[in-house]
């Protein structure tokens, strides 16, 4: 965007939300904090140039009014045009699961896979029973949410260690509403089925790729027409994306983009699933398997999926696995804004965040992040 967001610190749209500064952008344009002059209620502001060579924002405001009500999803506050911008207002959330995944040293416990996992699922059956397909499951667009949840949470974890650990380990993997899990970025979803009639959309072929190359599923890759098939095996090489740290066609090099899409198609085509999961439970491949097997038109069986992970979760559990994360799922969207401040104390805290995050351990992490926090409150 071609305006600095330095220039926006007065702008106000919708009559009542002004911008405070820029906190992200994509290929849409920027998103910005901004505050509710009536009642100084923090929201985010996703600006797009009435000028963009495809303008997404307003497709994307229609499909957030068709999902909303359903658990994780963002509330849309209001959409309009301002000055040379299509705006876009609604809530304002945590960091997404690239960002924590990156804060904690780029390792989530096993424990923390499953529990994300759980909601993962939910989050996007939740979209295909309003008849639309998501077509780009990513971490990044996986969002934690904030709120009296999440200070609820972080109020057991200071100074009531024992307390906060036994909670966390005995949580159903759905999280319970304490982290709850948003979806977001609507902007390449489709309608796979008709409201009336349920008829799904037909097969086709020679389509270009949509969504992220990374995630994209081998259909995807082939040109296919996409279905809900897609969506469940974006998210099972996410889920392989936490466990592994990285997946085999990542740093793939090439001369054009059509090149390293064709050299990941390649190499994913050429990964099997046995290879791409050894090493972790059973139930990842079985996931995948599951996924690739299903028909175009087919209803994925969400339960079945959700169970596999569920049954593996109690079953670490029961082993005493390592601290979940949920702990650290609560703290870190609590803190969020405060760590991404740009005022001094907040830079400061950042860095301290930082260096605590290199030298120690996930759970130790999380409550020397909460001593921080509070000391310099």
């Amino acid at each position: 965007m071609a305006s600095s967001s330095g220039s926006k610190a007065e702008f106000i749209v919708g009559g009542k939300y002004k911008l405070v500064r820029k906190i992200g952008s994509g290929s849409f344009g920027d998103i910005y904090l901004a505050i509710n002059i009536t009642n100084g209620e923090e929201v985010a502001v996703k600006l797009e140039s009435q000028k963009a060579r495809h303008p997404q924002l307003l497709y994307e405001s229609k499909l957030y009014k068709i999902l909303q009500g359903g658990v994780g999803i963002p509330h849309i506050r209001w959409y309009g045009q301002e000055k040379d911008y299509n705006v876009l207002v609604m809530d304002l959330l945590g960091p997404s699961l690239e960002d924590l995944f990156n804060f904690c040293s780029r390792r989530f416990t096993m424990k923390t896979v499953l529990m994300l996992a759980d909601q993962m699922i939910s989050r996007i059956e939740y979209v295909h029973t309003k008849n639309f397909i998501h077509r780009d499951i990513k971490p990044d667009n996986f969002l934690m949410g904030i709120g009296r949840h999440c200070n609820k949470c972080l109020d057991s974890s200071v100074g009531k260690r024992k307390r906060s650990l036994a909670v966390s380990s005995s949580q159903d993997p759905s999280f319970s509403g304490l982290n709850q899990l948003f979806l977001i970025d609507f902007g390449l979803a489709k309608k796979y089925r008709d409201n009336r009639t349920r008829q799904h959309i037909p097969y086709r072929e020679d389509k270009n790729l949509t969504g992220t190359a990374r995630y994209a599923s081998i259909n995807a890759h082939l040109g296919i027409e996409q279905s809900r098939r897609d969506d469940m095996e974006s998210l099972g090489y996410v889920l392989m994306y936490f466990n592994r740290t990285s997946l085999p066609w990542q740093g793939l090099k090439a001369a054009t983009k059509k090149q390293k899409y064709e050299k990941i198609s390649e190499k994913k085509m050429s990964t099997p699933v046995e290879v791409l999961c050894k090493g972790f439970p059973a139930e990842f491949a079985m996931y995948l398997n599951y996924c690739r097997g299903l028909r175009f038109e087919e209803a994925p069986d969400y339960m079945y999926l959700r169970q596999l992970f569920r049954i593996l979760f109690s079953s670490a559990r029961d082993r005493h696995a390592p601290i979940d994360g949920s702990v650290l799922l609560s703290y870190f969207s609590v803190s969020w804004r405060v760590l991404q401040s740009n005022s001094p104390a907040g830079q400061q805290r950042a860095k301290r965040c930082s260096v605590v995050s290199c030298h120690v351990s996930v759970q130790d992490r999380v409550f020397i992040l909460c001593f921080l926090y509070i000391r310099d409150f």
